[in-house]
């Protein structure tokens, strides 16, 4: 069988974990074969794959299911993969993000899932980053869990480190072992996203306008936690033109609440925001929602892309 092919490579150590957990999965051999004492862990994306690099280090060999360059929501999950994550020791995945995982995770059999969904409290947003429950929905470009709940909450610093501790939990109680040392590097995590807090607090509070508009609206918790405003672009497809009608609206937008700036993301065309920056005026930049690291990111991990999108957030906000 050809192992490599199906592999999904989110990063170098993301290949060794995929490619051993394959290889356990075709000869036949128990999931604690061949791991060098070490706790097999797969992610779903990005943000939790993250999570347990930081927090496990060399205690873990991280997995995950998505491709860099990939768009979470559009995963296929293959039976091969589906094995592969039967193998695992630990599961980290966020329910109703990936239809596909939700399914996979539920039919694994694993011992240790950990569903980010209940480890922080979802809201439902809508184009507006203060919307609530029982607002509308536009501006959303995709379908969220059966509640609407927002998914993104590694988008907002506070409770990302809210996901951080359960995950830190999770390890220990999978691995008694190394219990203290995933404690310690969970604080250590748990303190440099309240630094990154601090910054995005500091960076953000004196601006010229508190309005950003963004072909992705995936900045709901960001802009509720540091006093902004979200303005998403309707339609479900990031290369879809916007209707008409919400053009109008965003140019009203524009002008009443000083937008300078259309924001893309980098794994979707930046066709949307170009088009509708063309007829309003306003500059494109990017606002990276961190669901994959490519390279075309602006940073290499987590810490760096969340400053790159404070320093174009600052710019485009016309912070004083």
């Amino acid at each position: 069988m050809n192992v490599r092919r199906l592999i999904p490579t989110a990063a170098l150590a993301g290949a060794v974990a995929l490619g051993a957990t394959a290889l356990t999965a075709c000869s036949g051999a128990s999931a604690g074969g061949g791991k060098d004492g070490k706790l097999d862990v797969m992610s779903s994306f990005y943000p939790m794959q993250f999570l347990a690099e930081q927090i496990g280090k060399d205690h873990v060999k991280v997995g995950t299911l998505t491709k860099p360059g990939v768009e979470p929501h559009d995963l296929e999950i293959t039976p091969k993969q589906t094995g592969q994550l039967g193998e695992s020791d630990v599961v980290l995945y966020l329910k109703g993000l990936q239809p596909a995982v939700d399914k996979a995770v539920a039919q694994s059999g694993v011992k240790h899932v950990v569903d980010a969904a209940k480890l922080t409290k979802l809201e439902v947003h809508g184009s507006s980053g203060h919307a609530h429950e029982g607002e509308g929905e536009e501006g959303h470009d995709h379908a969220h869990g059966e509640a609407g709940e927002d998914p993104h909450v590694w988008l907002d610093p506070v409770k990302y480190a809210e996901v951080a501790k359960g995950v830190g939990a999770a390890l220990e109680k999978a691995d008694p072992d190394h219990a203290a040392d995933y404690r310690k590097n969970t604080d250590e995590l748990l303190g440099k996203l309240t630094a990154l807090d601090t910054e995005f607090k500091d960076g953000l509070r004196n601006t010229a306008s508190k309005t950003f508009i963004t072909t992705h609206s995936a900045f709901g918790y960001l802009a509720e936690r540091y006093g902004l405003d979200q303005e998403g672009i309707s339609g479900v497809d990031p290369e879809s033109e916007p209707s008409p009608a919400r053009m109008k609206e965003l140019q009203a937008v524009a002008r009443k609440d000083n937008v300078s700036t259309v924001f893309f993301e980098t794994l979707a065309s930046d066709k949307t925001a170009k088009s509708l920056a063309t007829d309003t005026g306003l500059k494109t930049d990017v606002l990276d929602p961190l669901e994959g690291i490519t390279d075309k990111s602006q940073g290499a991990d987590y810490f760096e892309v969340m400053r790159s999108n404070l320093k174009n957030l600052q710019k485009a906000l016309g912070s004083k």
